[in-house]
Parts: C-alpha cells; structure tokens; sequence
C-alpha cells in the first residue's frame, strides 16, 4: 500500500501543526510563516478539512470551536517519504540515494563517517 502524500499547501499547514500539536483554526493561520502573504483562514480552513479527509488530521469540536491535531508525527511521515522516494527512484536501495547524495555532494564523506561513528556506537 502506498502512503498518502502531502500537496505543497498541505505539507505547510501540517508543518505548523506539527509544531502547535494542537490548534484552532486562527492559531495555525496566524502561526504559518509560509508562504508569504499568510493564506486567507478559509483557504486553511479547507486545506485542514482535506487533511482531516485524508487521515492526516483530527478534529475535535468543543461548542462552536474545532481543534486539529496531526495523527502522524513529522518523523513518521517523514520516513514514509524518504521510504517512497528511495522506492520509486533508487530501486528501494537505500545505497544508492546515499551513493547519489555523496556524488552531488549533498552529504560529504566526513558526514557520512560520522554517521558510521554514530551507527557503531548504538550498537
């Protein structure tokens, strides 16, 4: 099964949830830094009720305000993509990303030593 993939807009009104846990509808407006000029509330409005549709999102009504919360963290849909990218363009071969990061030089060699530093200690 695929996992469900964030639009553009999506991903910035989750990126302030994320960081609220929890908000109204004028909180995660007034808290978005992106993009600039802050979207109207109802534009965020429906992204949120997309999202609430999508499973990304719960809503909880008390009176006459909702209150939105993420049902996935940022670092488990964070692995989902890199999972869905490392699938659909290296093979699912987790190798080869890291192969191509070093070769655009998007991860130095010292990073990825460190990184088998940090591996071999948790071990």
């Amino acid at each position: 099964m695929n996992p469900k993939v964030l639009t553009k807009a999506e991903e910035q009104v989750m990126q302030t949830l994320w960081k609220l846990q929890r908000a109204g509808l004028r909180e995660v407006t007034d808290a978005m830094s992106e993009p600039k000029p802050k979207p109207h509330t109802s534009t965020v409005a429906t992204i949120l009720k997309i999202l609430t549709d999508k499973g990304f999102v719960n809503v909880e009504a008390l009176g006459r305000m909702h209150f939105y919360s993420p049902t996935i963290s940022k670092e488990e849909y964070s692995g989902q993509r890199i999972a869905g990218i490392a699938q659909s363009y290296f093979d699912g071969s987790f190798k080869k990303v890291i192969s191509y990061m070093v070769k655009n030089k998007d991860v130095s060699v010292d990073d990825l030593e460190l990184l088998i530093k940090q591996l071999k200690h948790k071990k």
